[in-house]
């Protein structure tokens, strides 16, 4: 743990300061509602905690002083606005400027000029991304009450490096939306008053030892098997390939959250509260993501991969692509908007489509994904022009996908370790994952990328991902950019991933030198070969007969139809085959088994028989990962002697042939008939959802006008809040004032520049028949016992000449007073009336007068 730097200067602590000891820091957001958290939280800080606390609140800069004044009277700590090149100290708070972006240059702010065009509030997001940046594992981002989502994205990145997340518990702050907003993205690690939020923080750094180091390795061992079986229980999902120090660097950060010493105390509290395994599933899966990561490879795919991939196709042409991991969309968004770039700076004349299949293991993140809506801080990545072309403003300050291109991208949860892939894909992007798995398990996938593409399909790695050993199945076609093209290979390069291998499966040891050198596990390749010669030909189709999956040679059976491709199966089965294959479906479909069709004769040109098609559907069992789908399987067998004669001549027979013949036909009508109107139906189904969304885009912006009143209410909050401190402390002031006044016993009167009374003693009212009523009225309507009607000559003399005027002036009852007449100065040395004091001198007048007459002096 940092101690405190006893020096209290900053050339000291520049000094002592050092790359290896990064201060820890606690970032503190705030906005409208947030001074009275902020000043929560600093009271229950102590003052030698050794730790920096920054605060950055959505303040106008003329009040800016206020709030290091009203900061530095809840904590002993010393309290300083930021300044550029200021040194970064512990047991300081620090206040961000209202203007300008802070960074951090090693133990030193770094303040530079605020962008051109002021987006919405964003300096809590920029102040926790600078900290993230400034030691990973040393910051501390607090969020409390204000209205927005300002401090969210600022969250996510000091998790992402290991720091601590927290937020004021909603209904203790006067505007929940920002820890509202934090909550639910998921990048809070606690939520609590903020008095308990500072003892969480202390709590947090203090916890430094070594966590998972205790314990013996069999025990600590035996704990992470148990932990992956608890994830795998509750969420499905399989993290014992993933690389071992990447698993125990998240658990690590959990286990210092929880105060756990060791992971078999972190198992108990995983097993007690199964909310946990949720979270530490999200932590695992590490969803960083942004637009246009790594530029060099989106230029290289924009201005040559592209571009060539077009050009294979003259003609025009369907392509799908895989964006998988795709986590909270930007990646497939940015392959999306990089397809409709090539287009608008090529104009083909053919026409080209980009369907997009993006998938990740997590539900929250692809939800996210489908709503297409980011935050203002996108505009660094995506740039002005991008922005201005393919997002549009939200009311929340935010910006939303075009349509257009959100309509390109269909995205869903999947395992790309244990689901089936997607197919025939003109480009796979999968960047920054394998480097997250084993080595066994990228060994694992390589093959699955070859599949899953077809010939001269893109795949886009990571800056530090590379097919490795698979050499024969891709060729880099830029290597910068880790772009490479796929290769036709045999399937024995491929074969080791798909579910016909059976894992951790040795044969016997044998010395075999007449053998032809093979690659792979000689079971797999026997298998393969056993599956190739002896599986019939099948297809898997969905409840609507939809191709799910083709295998084997179905050539013989199926043929594409014409016009628009359709990969329903009622369309594409063969004449002779269709009108039984519906039935055959049906039965199927309806729990009869496995009902099959035989010796079904498909004819030649000439109508005679030429082959006979044995089939048999079977409907995938309820509990297994296919439920719902149907298997069908097609076998050749040799057609009937009785059936090989040529058709007959007989005029009847030939009638029922033709009869049968429009028969087949009107039945195959009504099936297109009702494939059009599935079709149809479809459409109009997707008009409803499109529709839908309108509606909900429509009551988005009128909810969001409700919030952007609010934003820009929070404002005028905190100035109010600040403003009313101000008028408490010149209520203060003022009291102290009329006190002193009072004290002095001495009569006053405050005259402005027009002899009107601005304020005046309460002794002034034994002269004057004052009430509180008489101010700004005029001096001299006022009745007065003073033998002295030359007063307001007097006062206005002193205002001509600055020069003060003072008289011993006799009142009607007998009593005598000094009047002083003074200008009045302002605070910024301006004449502004007159200050009028009256001296009672009556015991003075009447000692002077006995002093006289006994002294026989004529008065």
């Amino acid at each position: 743990m940092i101690t405190p730097a006893p020096a209290p200067d900053d050339a000291a602590a520049s000094a002592t300061a050092s790359p290896d000891a990064a201060v820890p820091v606690v970032g503190i957001g705030a906005s409208a509602g947030g001074l009275d958290p902020i000043c929560e939280f600093l009271a229950s800080v102590p003052p030698a905690s050794g730790m920096a606390y920054v605060v950055a609140q959505h303040v106008d800069a003329q009040h800016q002083d206020i709030l290091t004044q009203l900061l530095q009277r809840v904590t002993p700590m010393p309290v300083s606005e930021v300044q550029d090149g200021m040194a970064l100290m512990p047991d300081r708070v620090y206040v961000v400027p209202a203007r300008g972006q802070l960074s951090l240059d090693g133990d030193r702010f770094a303040l530079q000029p605020p962008p051109a065009r002021r987006t919405d509030h964003l300096a809590i997001d920029r102040l926790f991304m600078a900290l993230a940046e400034h030691g990973p594992g040393h910051a501390v981002g607090v969020v409390l009450s204000g209205m927005g989502a300002d401090g969210t994205l600022g969250l996510k990145a000091i998790r992402e490096t290991g720091g601590l997340t927290m937020a004021q518990l909603p209904p203790s702050a006067r505007f929940e939306s920002m820890p509202a907003s934090a909550i639910g993205a998921g990048v809070v690690d606690v939520v609590a008053p903020p008095a308990e939020l500072a003892r969480h923080a202390l709590d947090w750094w203090r916890r430094d030892d070594g966590i998972v180091a205790g314990g013996d390795a069999l025990r600590q061992r035996d704990a992470l098997q148990q932990m992956y079986q608890l994830l795998q229980s509750q969420t499905g999902a399989n993290f014992a390939d993933y690389k071992l120090s990447t698993v125990m660097r998240r658990i690590e950060r959990r286990m210092k959250v929880h105060q756990c010493r060791e992971l078999p105390d972190y198992i108990v509290f995983l097993r007690a509260n199964p909310g946990e395994v949720d979270l530490l599933f999200k932590e695992l899966l590490i969803g960083v993501t942004n637009f246009f990561r790594g530029p060099k490879v989106w230029e290289y795919l924009i201005e040559t991969a592209l571009p060539q991939l077009l050009a294979r196709h003259p003609q025009g042409a369907a392509f799908k692509a895989w964006v998988p991991a795709c986590s909270t969309g930007e990646e497939a968004y940015t392959l999306a908007i990089s397809f409709h770039e090539v287009l608008a700076q090529l104009r083909p004349t053919a026409q080209y489509t980009l369907q997009i299949f993006a998938t990740d293991l997590d539900d929250d993140a692809v939800t996210r994904a489908r709503q297409g809506v980011f935050s203002a801080a996108i505009r660094d990545d995506v740039g002005e022009r991008r922005l201005q072309r393919y997002f549009v403003a939200t009311d929340s300050g935010g910006y939303r996908i075009r349509k257009d291109i959100r309509n390109t991208i269909i995205f869903a949860r999947q395992n790309i370790i244990s689901d089936p892939p997607f197919t025939k894909l003109d480009l796979l992007c999968c960047r920054n994952l394998l480097i997250y798995f084993t080595a066994k398990l990228q060994r694992d996938l390589i093959p699955l990328f070859h599949y899953a593409l077809k010939q001269d399909g893109l795949l886009l790695l990571g800056s530090a991902e590379t097919p490795g050993e698979f050499t024969e199945l891709f060729a880099p076609l830029n290597a910068a950019a880790r772009v490479y093209r796929r290769l036709e290979a045999s399937i024995n390069h491929v074969a080791s991933y798909f579910p016909t291998r059976v894992s951790n499966v040795s044969a016997p040891s044998v010395i075999a030198s007449d053998l032809p050198s093979m690659n792979g596990n000689l079971q797999t390749q026997v298998e393969q070969q056993l599956l190739k010669k002896h599986t019939p030909a099948a297809v898997l189709l969905n409840v609507h007969g939809d191709i799910l999956y083709i295998h084997g040679r179905t050539g013989a059976y199926l043929e594409p139809a014409a016009g628009k491709a359709n990969w329903n199966i009622h369309a594409m089965a063969r004449e002779g085959l269709r009108h039984e294959l519906a039935g055959l479906l049906k039965r199927a479909m309806q729990g009869e088994g496995a009902p099959s069709v035989r010796g079904l004769i498909q004819r030649d040109a000439a109508g005679n028989p030429a082959t006979a098609v044995d089939m048999t559907a079977e409907a995938m069992a309820a509990d297994s990962p296919l439920a719902g789908a149907v298997l069908v399987t097609f076998a050749s067998v040799a057609v009937p002697a009785e059936r090989r004669r040529p058709r007959s001549r007989n005029p009847q027979l030939l009638e029922l042939e033709q009869q049968l013949a429009q028969a087949r036909l009107e039945i195959q009508a009504v099936r297109n008939e009702m494939q059009a109107s599935r079709e149809e139906l479809k459409s109009a189904n997707e008009e409803l959802q499109s529709t839908n969304e309108e509606l909900q885009s429509t009551n988005e912006e009128l909810t969001t006008s409700k919030e952007e009143m609010q934003s820009l209410n929070e404002e005028l909050y905190t100035v109010n809040a600040e403003l009313q401190s101000k008028v408490d402390d010149l209520s203060m002031v003022n009291g102290d004032m009329k006190n002193l006044l009072n004290s002095t016993d001495v009569a006053t009167i405050f005259l402005d520049s027009e002899l009107r009374i601005r304020r005046f003693t309460d002794r002034a009212t034994q002269i004057y028949k004052l009430i509180p009523g008489d101010v700004q009225r005029p001096l001299g309507d006022i009745v007065n016992d003073l033998d002295y009607p030359e007063l307001q000559d007097d006062a206005r003399e002193v205002l001509r000449t600055l020069v003060y005027s003072e008289r011993q002036i006799p009142t009607r009852s007998g009593g005598w007073y000094t009047v002083r007449i003074m200008p009045y100065r302002t605070v910024d040395n301006v004449i502004d009336g007159v200050v009028v004091t009256f001296i009672n001198i009556s015991e003075a007048k009447q000692l002077e007068a006995r002093l006289r007459l006994i002294q026989g002096t004529p008065e």
